[in-house]
């Protein structure tokens, strides 16, 4: 407990932006965020009070993180498991425990256990050769594959879509552990997100459709239209049931494939997740606070809308311009399709016109440097119109990332 206000304090493997956006939840809660930074300028380490500096495979630092604090979760799924087993054995709290956390470290480890369970999966097979793979694509006709990197895979990395099996001699011969598994006929992706407590107590919210592009998430639909209560209720039963299984403590994410056949898992998070950021506004609970009350074991919160569709749209770096030394911001008019931005305009300039443009908007930046491909913020949009809450985030990202409105009939 906190020596001054008496509530607790949790340590946060990792000080990314979900370690950030946990933080401030925890503001709200009384209680004290600990994150542990790989570097001091990480998106978490720039606003939380109490911040450790070391990595998350040093046995010594995730000690001293543990140290005072009620309770050791994550950020991130890259914590050595025995790391995990040693605090455990050491009488310190680990939510989500060790040996549920493989199941998000280790797909090879996630596909056995689930498909024991009889949890729906696609086809899929270990490998350790390239005949392996020349025999689980004869035994589906022929059909591309898809290879995946057991660990360490994220937003489209670690996964390679195969059409000649010679194509994973080189990851092979690199040492890259590889599951394969078929490419299944793809409707559309989807998300259920829960929350269980050590109690056993748990919390679903709305099923949710991801949309991806280039392997990255860019876009989330509460609730995801159009899909009938009936698949909706499979869902989340499903996803109740696999944090049962797996003793889940914390928020699981469990990203699916809508076939039309039905859903299969493809990926399990054990952490707040990006399919579910909307909830920040958009549910009575977000995920966050809801997370921070599952590892503390307090009764879980209601995860009911805030309005008939909520749409968040990841903001991703690499068109977006650094900021120039001491620029100021400006304030041009309101006549936005034909306002031609200057070439430098920083981001800072760009939220400016993106907030006269939508002021109904949500935005939440992560203090992160800009990169290609790597998020660095989100916006989060509200309504009863589904097209027009679509819109509404589109332009808005549209402005953060461009410095002007997308064109007629652009759609972000």
């Amino acid at each position: 407990m906190h020596p001054r206000t008496g509530l607790p304090v949790v340590g946060m493997v990792g000080a990314g932006q979900l370690a950030r956006m946990t933080h401030q939840a925890a503001i709200a809660l009384g209680q004290s965020l600990r994150v542990l930074a790989v570097d001091p300028e990480d998106g978490a380490a720039l606003v939380a009070a109490d911040v450790l500096v070391g990595h998350h495979t040093d046995l010594a630092a995730l000690r001293k993180l543990a140290a005072g604090s009620e309770v050791v979760t994550f950020d991130h799924e890259h914590v050595p498991p025995d790391h995990l087993r040693a605090l455990v054995a050491e009488g310190f709290t680990v939510y989500p425990g060790p040996d549920a956390l493989i199941h998000a470290q280790d797909k090879q480890v996630m596909r056995e256990r689930l498909s024991a369970l009889g949890a729906p999966v696609p086809r899929w097979a270990p490998v350790a050769s390239v005949e392996d793979v020349v025999a689980f694509a004869a035994a589906g006709g022929d059909r591309p594959v898809v290879a995946k990197a057991t660990r360490g895979g994220y937003d489209g990395r670690g996964v390679w879509m195969i059409s000649d099996p010679s194509q994973v001699r080189e990851l092979l011969d690199a040492g890259t552990p590889l599951i394969v598994e078929e490419r299944v006929p793809l409707v559309r992706e989807l998300a259920a997100v829960v929350a269980r407590s050590p109690f056993g107590q748990v919390a679903a919210w709305p099923v949710v459709e991801t949309v991806q592009r280039d392997g990255i998430n860019v876009e989330v639909i509460a609730p995801a239209p159009g899909l009938s209560e009936e698949r909706a209720i499979e869902a989340q039963e499903l996803a109740i049931r696999l944090a049962a299984e797996l003793d889940v403590v914390g928020v699981l994410a469990v990203e699916l494939f809508e076939t039309p056949d039905g859903i299969v898992v493809n990926e399990l998070a054990m952490r707040p997740h990006n399919s579910a950021h909307w909830t920040i506004e958009g549910s009575r609970t977000s995920q966050f606070e809801q997370h921070l009350r599952a590892v503390l074991d307090y009764p879980l919160g209601a995860t009911g809308l805030t309005a008939p569709y909520v749409v968040m749209a990841n903001l991703l770096g690499g068109d977006v311009t650094p900021p120039r030394p001491g620029a100021t911001p400006r304030t041009e008019p309101a006549d936005h399709h034909h306002y031609k931005p200057p070439a430098d305009m920083t981001l800072d300039e760009r939220l400016h016109h993106m907030f006269a443009a939508e002021p109904g908007v949500k935005v939440h930046l992560y203090g992160k440097e800009l990169r290609p491909g790597r998020k660095v913020g989100h916006v989060t949009a509200l309504g009863d119109d589904l097209d027009d809450v679509r819109r509404r985030a589109r332009r808005a990202v549209h402005w953060l990332r461009e410095g002007r409105p997308p064109m007629e009939g652009q759609t972000s």
